[in-house]
């Protein structure tokens, strides 16, 4: 499992500006300059996507689903795959990647069941683009983010780039489990990933 790291975002060069020189009658009056909007236009502030400086997650709540749950830290095992959680709550942030709000994907892990009960992240497959994960920050913060898509995938296709790789904005990944459950190995085929962005 990769690192995320930090994106960055790189501009394209400004189209060149247009030549203003014009060949005038010698009967017409010369008019003033009018100001060069275009000009204006080139130079307009650039929209930049909401970012918060780094602070740990300590609570996590997912209105559309009625979770609220605690969050632990989660480093990684010895085979160098992310820790999960020790049970059905709480859900963990898992400490190589930004804190929820910085630039890059936050990702938090958590079981879809644990020991024949629900756990935090057992409805996870149920949020639509639109609905809110709101993350309260040892700050004193709380950072928002707004769904924009949820994706299923079997775990040895699991989408590493999607999920850990830079982005040009702060982004958040819940992961669970979903897909078949196998008896015999106690595992679930797939993962349930939730792709959002921070707004507030």
């Amino acid at each position: 499992m990769a690192a995320a790291g930090v994106g960055l975002v790189v501009l394209g060069p400004a189209p060149a500006a247009e030549s203003v020189h014009r060949v005038v009658p010698a009967t017409a009056e010369a008019q003033p300059q009018q100001p060069a909007r275009a000009a204006a236009a080139a130079v307009a502030p650039v929209a930049v996507p909401p970012q918060l400086p780094a602070g740990l997650p300590t609570a996590l709540r997912i209105p559309a689903l009625g979770v609220t749950s605690a969050v632990m830290e989660l480093g990684l095992q010895r085979d160098g795959s992310m820790e999960v959680p020790p049970g059905a709550y709480p859900v963990g942030w898992y400490d190589r990647s930004p804190t929820p709000g910085q630039l890059g994907p936050a990702v938090l892990a958590g079981h879809v069941d644990w020991e024949g009960e629900p756990g935090a992240f057992a409805g996870l497959h149920e949020l639509v683009a639109g609905d809110t994960v709101e993350v309260d920050r040892a700050d004193g913060t709380t950072a928002v983010f707004r769904v924009d898509r949820v994706e299923e995938h079997a775990k040895d296709a699991f989408p590493s780039d999607a999920v850990y790789g830079d982005l040009d904005h702060a982004g958040l990944r819940l992961i669970t489990c979903g897909g078949s459950f196998d008896e015999e190995t106690g595992d679930y085929a797939d993962n349930v990933i939730v792709f959002a962005r921070l707004v507030g």
